[in-house]
């Protein structure tokens, strides 16, 4: 098994950007989702009730600001972008704290998995892509670690499926019908919650080993943390 994607979102909801290689640590990938929409109500804004979103690119640049569709995104130019969809009061917000995570800071899928499932593996949302694994066998990881590169990585269980996967990435267009696939043939989860147990360097083609065992007891404990 070895990484074959990569994918961070600065922009929580927006669309992200692959990589080639990023560092990890105790919250994910260095970058992800360090900035949301707020409405007005000072509630957190997703493309689950705001699917537009989908269509704008968070990135970071080279000194590690975070841009949307290559412009600052505390520019007026962005402001007006998320008001002219979210409505007036609502704005980007940077904030770094574990709870801009809707359930851990990872989602680790596998090509068997995306196979199965059928469609762009980009409407899973994943950090990683883990290739040369046969079919569903993701489904029996729970409780193990994924060594990759560097890193260690927790594995906790599958990522129950919302909305968002209804629309496609390029075109923002829903099918609802891919939804209630996931939930018909998947039991409604598809891809891998996890979390870092060690952080470190992770790159496209490092190999990937799971382990089983003593050196994953961590995994139990992590949301009693």
């Amino acid at each position: 098994m070895k990484v074959t994607e990569i994918w961070r979102y600065p922009v929580k909801t927006m669309a992200g950007e692959r990589l080639q290689q990023v560092e990890v640590g105790s919250l994910g990938l260095a970058g992800d989702r360090i900035v949301h929409v707020q409405g007005a109500r000072g509630q957190v804004v997703t493309s689950r009730t705001h699917p537009r979103f989908l269509g704008h690119h968070g990135s970071l640049d080279a000194e590690g600001l975070v841009r949307v569709d290559g412009r600052p995104w505390n520019s007026p130019e962005v402001a007006a972008d998320v008001v002219a969809i979210a409505g007036p009061g609502a704005k980007l917000v940077h904030y770094e704290g574990a709870e801009r995570f809707d359930v851990l800071p990872l989602l680790v899928a596998t090509d068997g998995a995306i196979a199965a499932f059928g469609y762009d593996g980009r409407r899973l949302r994943p950090n990683l892509v883990i290739g040369g694994v046969e079919g569903l066998t993701e489904g029996t990881w729970a409780g193990g670690c994924l060594r990759i590169g560097t890193a260690l990585i927790g594995v906790q269980d599958l990522r129950l499926r919302c909305i968002m996967t209804s629309y496609d990435p390029d075109t923002q267009v829903q099918n609802t019908a891919i939804t209630r696939g996931i939930y018909e043939r998947f039991e409604g989860k598809l891809a891998l919650n996890c979390f870092v147990i060690e952080g470190g360097s992770i790159a496209v083609g490092d190999a990937v080993e799971l382990v089983r065992g003593r050196g994953c007891a961590e995994a139990a404990a992590f949301d009693e943390a």
